[in-house]
Order: structure tokens, then sequence, then C-alpha cells
């Protein structure tokens, strides 16, 4: 089984082409922003141009641009070439990570949000079984509530730093991982977002009431 993996869901631009669970191309980089124009030609570098018989997107949370982007591409090259399309969550992919390194107690994942939040949510130590639900929350808010000894993810620092105790384990989603979280039921694929988008639908201008 061929599967072309996309994740923009961060800062990191990540696609692997996996054959029977393995990696035969990968491509894995911070670029901050700038996933559009990267993208595509990533996934043409990789074996075969990245032909797979199926494709499986990172959904989020994560960033807005980032996440539309990826759903975006694995759409079309799904609908291009005829392919099954399967969504997966950014913090389920971080924490499947996390658990191989991580010993003892549930695994708290958290991803940079904006407006000062965090997304995050908790697992169970097998970093596979989901023990709250997503969620965006203050940085504040959130040092209050997680006492976890180790946060996993892009915004583990920042909340460490939060509370004054702890430590931060940096983890971007990779696309690699995915063989981790394979067996998982996949999503729909459409956006993980966990809040409102910071963009608003424009309000049409007043007109000025006629005299009567």
């Amino acid at each position: 089984m061929r599967t072309l993996v996309i994740d923009t869901a961060t800062q990191a631009l990540s696609v692997a082409l996996l054959v029977d669970g393995a990696p035969t191309g990968h491509f894995h980089e911070i670029v901050g922003r700038g996933h559009a124009e990267a993208l595509i030609p990533a996934i043409a570098a990789l074996p075969d141009g990245g032909r797979a018989e199926a494709i499986a997107v990172d959904l989020g949370p994560g960033s807005f641009t980032g996440v539309r982007i990826g759903i975006a591409a694995a759409r079309a090259l799904a609908l291009a070439w005829a392919l099954p399309l399967k969504g997966y969550g950014a913090l389920s992919l971080i924490a499947a990570k996390a658990a191989h390194g991580h010993t003892g107690g549930p695994i708290a994942v958290t991803i940079t949000g904006g407006h000062g939040e965090l997304f995050w949510q908790c697992f169970e130590s097998d970093g596979l079984t989901p023990i709250t639900q997503r969620a965006s929350t203050p940085i504040a808010t959130l040092a209050a509530m997680l006492d976890h000894p180790v946060l996993y993810g892009t915004g583990a620092e920042a909340l460490v730093t939060a509370r004054g105790h702890g430590a931060a384990v940096n983890l971007y989603p990779n696309a690699a991982d995915y063989p981790l979280i394979a067996d998982i039921p996949s999503l729909p694929p459409s956006p993980i977002y966990c809040r409102d988008a910071d963009a608003q639908p424009m309000q049409p201008p007043l007109r000025a009431s006629s005299a009567p």
C-alpha cells in the first residue's frame, strides 16, 4: 500500500511517501510561512512524484492557513488521481510520537495557537487514546489546568514558562510518523479549527438614511 501523507498544519512543511508503512521518500522542514509555494514542489520531489494509492492529510488544529493549504492540495490530488482521502489530527500524531519516549502517566500535547491561546489535548500513556476533547485555551488559564511534569508539542515551551515548572519537548507533526496512527479510524477531510477564524466577514457599509 502506497500512501502520500501531507502535513502543513504547523510551521513545519512535512510530506512523506509510505510503502507498506515505511517511508520511501520524506521531506520535513520548519518553513514558518510559505507552505503554499513549497508544498507541491516537495510532493513532486518524492519518488514517482508522490503517486500513491491513498492520501492522508493533517486536518489541524494549527495554523488556519496551513490547515487549509494542506487539505486543498490533498483534495485536489485525491480527485485528480481518483484516490481515497483520509484525515488525521495534529495533536494525535504528536501524542503517538511522544509515547515512544514517555515514561508513565497521561500525555499532554499542546500546539501554538493564536491570540495567546494554545490548542491542546490529553491522551493515555499509549499516545493513541484521547482522554480529553481538543480545545483552544489561553496560556495563563491552561497553565493552571495542566500539571503534567512533561509537556509535548510546539506550545510546550510557552506553557512550561507560564506555569514555572516542568519540562517541554518541542515536537512538530511529522508526515513520516503517520504509521503510528494509521490504525486509528480516519477523520472526514474537513478542517479542525477548535476556535473561530481570526478573519471575520466584512459587514456591508451602512447606507445613509434619506430624509423624508
